[in-house]
């Protein structure tokens, strides 16, 4: 992530609430799955031709707008981009050590330039997903067997 240059946006109150309203409109036509196809016409006297765009920009403008409009501050990332130990942590909300470990254990798949690792962001979205789908199976075991224990909930 180092080389490349981004921009974090984090939306202030009106920005949010366009967001928000701008996020609801989009959901309806989502929802209603007809083929759309997204476009932006740029206001400039010399062409006002709409710019088309893939249709799944739709689905990330949607995201992008839902999560603005919730007062969050969004970055857009390459999945092929490398992190260095210190961002995968911050992404993933633990500690570097914590992270470094995990990397030393095998359980996300690294890189090394010299002395330093590299992580590609898809091997922590990855990460991620595998984590929180076995955090969600624990959670469900523990609950059928309070279940079956009758502990009230």
């Amino acid at each position: 992530m180092s080389d490349e240059t981004l921009e974090t946006m984090t939306p202030n109150a009106t920005e949010s609430s366009l967001a928000r309203e701008a996020s609801r409109r989009l959901a309806l036509y989502l929802q209603a799955k007809r083929k759309l196809r997204l476009g932006i016409v740029l206001l400039d006297k010399s062409d006002d031709e709409p710019v088309a765009l893939p249709p799944a920009v739709l689905r990330l403008v949607h995201s992008i707008l839902d999560q603005l409009g919730k007062g969050n501050a969004v970055t857009l990332l390459a999945a092929e981009a490398e992190l260095t130990t210190q961002e995968a942590a911050d992404l993933l909300r633990v500690s570097r050590p914590f992270l470094v470990r995990l990397l030393d254990e095998g359980a996300i798949p690294h890189r090394k330039v010299g002395k330093h690792r590299r992580v590609l962001l898809q091997h922590l979205l990855e990460y991620q997903r595998q984590a929180a789908a076995h955090q969600r199976a624990a959670l469900d075991e523990l609950a059928a067997q309070a279940q079956e224990l009758n502990m009230g909930y």
